[in-house]
């Protein structure tokens, strides 16, 4: 499928998430042949949608769980969807789009062969999880990038408390859940550019969605132990738009993060490239600069591992 035909089935989606809409009048309003609308109806019928055919036009009775069509099915955010049922890294599939110029594409994955998180670690990604990595070109300075990270947690964390999922944020990229922290989502964010500008940011999220408590470390947890399983396509297209709001709005993610962050507050102890710095967790400052209160005075932590001590008090 081109350029064009998937803008075509972008905008057939969007058509029948809105209502029930008659070929002919959507053959007009794409300015596309009743053909090619049949076409693609044809197309989504084959990837698990029940479509029906009625007085009032196409109506879609059901969606697929998951699938990229299903994923954009109602997405309120410009997003393109590419899924894999396997891939090794959506991350490096997403700087290969971003390579090629691709802007505002969320690859997703069923699952991941070769995941990394941050420093090059292994991140454990078995069927069940949610695994997108956005690729997405913004008008920012290297320095201003990692508010990013930090919009990335702030969606990810609003799609869980939705849910009823008790989901808070640990500088700089974790999201947990219950007051024993157990992971539920990690964030990895890269990005290219010269000194002045950004080149492209890809923002990696993976989530424990429905995921058995057997396939989770210990220190993990998942939305399906907190709630029962849910709709893995719902939660994404959720935390899509919340982040695409976040996005054009940078100045709003620092309040949306303060309030639902878990470290401030905390005594911490951050390993940094300068070594480390322990102390209270006092405020974060934009981009997602940690502010710790140490015995020498409060020092200023861009980026490192935090590790929550205690309670302030």
């Amino acid at each position: 499928m081109d350029d064009a035909e998937r803008a075509t089935r972008r905008r057939v989606l969007d058509a029948l998430a809105a209502g029930p809409v008659r070929g002919p009048e959507l053959a007009a309003r794409l300015d596309v042949s009743r053909a090619a609308v049949w076409k693609h109806v044809e197309a989504l019928r084959d990837a698990g949608f029940e479509v029906t055919s009625g007085d009032d036009g196409y109506r879609v009775e059901s969606i697929p769980e998951y699938g990229a069509a299903a994923i954009a099915f109602g997405l309120d955010a410009d997003f393109e969807v590419e899924f894999h049922e396997s891939i090794g890294s959506t991350n490096a599939r997403a700087r290969e789009l971003a390579a090629e110029g691709v802007s505002d594409v969320a690859v997703v994955a069923e699952r991941q062969t070769g995941a990394r998180g941050r420093l090059g670690r292994a991140w454990s990604s078995p069927p069940g999880g949610i695994y997108v990595s956005i690729v997405t070109r913004p008008d920012l300075p290297p320095e201003r990038v990692p508010v990013y990270t930090l919009a990335a947690a702030v969606a990810t964390t609003r799609a869980a408390r939705e849910l009823g999922v008790d989901a808070g944020i640990k500088w700089p990229n974790d999201v947990l859940v219950g007051p024993d922290e157990r992971k539920l989502a990690g964030i990895l964010t890269e990005m290219e550019g010269e000194a002045d500008r950004v080149s492209w940011v890809v923002v990696g999220i993976g989530i424990n969605a429905n995921v058995a408590r057997e396939e989770l470390p210990e220190t993990a947890t998942s939305l399906q132990e907190a709630v029962g399983e849910v709709d893995r396509g719902a939660f994404l297209r959720r935390l899509l738009s919340t982040f695409d709001d976040l996005r054009d709005d940078p100045e709003s993610v620092l309040p949306a993060w303060r309030e639902h962050a878990l470290t401030l507050g905390k005594r911490v102890r951050v390993e940094t490239p300068g070594g480390v710095v322990e102390g209270d967790a006092v405020d974060v400052e934009f981009p997602g600069t940690l502010l710790v209160e140490t015995d020498e005075g409060t020092v200023s932590v861009s980026a490192g591992d935090c590790e929550h001590l205690r309670p302030l008090g």
